[in-house]
């Protein structure tokens, strides 16, 4: 049997997912190349696998040409703002890293013979015309409105992704991630759980946008990465759900932080921010079958680790 590690290359690798695939890579055995520009990922993240030898953080634009040496076997392909706050500030950014970005890692791949897994996302689907969202619903998008950069972004990478796999006959796989929620989570990134956490834990009142009653489906990130190897060793070429498919109201996931909290937290109510979905709920049915995978995580448990992360870390004082 041979000793030679395997090489995986995964952009995007200091932030939320990247950081927890490297986690998962090099305790898997395998050599890790860590890639980031770093406008939206920590080194904090990755520090723990600084001084490993199989370890390499590279600072670098995917947007750019990516010259990487020697052999590579994995490409995943994380690299993006992924937050309405960040896609919002980064607009042309997340444009070009959907787009030029995916050109330039596909291109890696095809040079390397690697194979590819595209992170795609829940928000290819928009605002949904139908719940749960299976992959065969092709969406309801506004793409000129504020959440088109990163929506078109993810479905031209997708589009592009195919047509590698169709034309050039490349080995890809293209996951579409749903809510997704665990500790590295960044205070300021605009999404309900940070949010709400960091409030209760200051006794600010926690912000709901909206009625409250539209409904997310959070998937913690142990569960994530798992069903994310499970189809990088797939056959599957086709889009994949991985996500959890217990919803909630946001109204109920605020009762239930202020509960693991201990707050007393007063809730207050903005308007609902421009095209953002009522619903967001993945069909896994094509996960179950395929790839063997489920979520384990139960809300609970998951949402009293990350509250445990930002208390550890004073993260909620940021």
């Amino acid at each position: 049997m041979s000793s030679i590690k395997k090489r995986v290359l995964i952009t995007g690798g200091a932030g939320f997912i990247g950081s927890h695939l490297c986690d998962l890579f090099i305790e898997k055995g395998y050599q890790v190349i860590c890639m980031d520009n770093l406008i939206t990922g920590k080194i904090e993240n990755i520090k723990h696998h600084l001084k490993n030898e199989s370890f390499k953080f590279v600072k670098h634009n995917v947007s750019e040409y990516i010259d990487v040496k020697g052999r590579i076997d994995y490409i995943m392909h994380f690299a993006s703002p992924a937050s309405p706050i960040d896609y919002l500030k980064y607009p042309i950014q997340t444009l070009k890293v959907g787009s030029l970005g995916t050109h330039n890692a596909l291109g890696l791949a095809m040079a390397k013979g690697a194979r590819f897994l595209l992170a795609s996302t829940s928000e290819v689907y928009g605002d949904p015309l139908i719940n749960p969202q299976p992959e065969s619903y092709w969406g309801n998008v506004n793409p000129i409105g504020p959440r088109g950069v990163y929506d078109e972004a993810k479905r031209f990478a997708e589009a592009i992704t195919m047509a590698y796999h169709h034309y050039h006959k490349l080995d890809t796989k293209i996951v579409r991630i749903f809510n997704t929620y665990g500790p590295r989570m960044r205070i300021n990134d605009g999404r309900a759980i940070p949010n709400f956490i960091c409030q209760a834990l200051r006794g600010e009142s926690i912000t709901i946008y909206g009625s409250g009653k539209q409904t997310r489906s959070f998937c913690y990130i142990s569960d994530l990465t798992k069903g994310l190897y499970k189809l990088l060793m797939s056959r599957e070429n086709m889009p994949v759900n991985i996500g959890n498919s217990d919803e909630m109201s946001l109204i109920g996931l605020s009762r239930l932080i202020s509960n693991l909290t201990d707050s007393r937290s007063k809730v207050i109510y903005k308007s609902l921010p421009i095209d953002d979905p009522k619903v967001r709920c993945p069909d896994i049915s094509r996960a179950k079958r395929i790839l063997k995978w489920h979520p384990e995580i139960g809300i609970e448990d998951g949402l009293k680790d990350t509250i445990g992360f930002f208390k550890r870390n004073n993260a909620f004082l940021g």
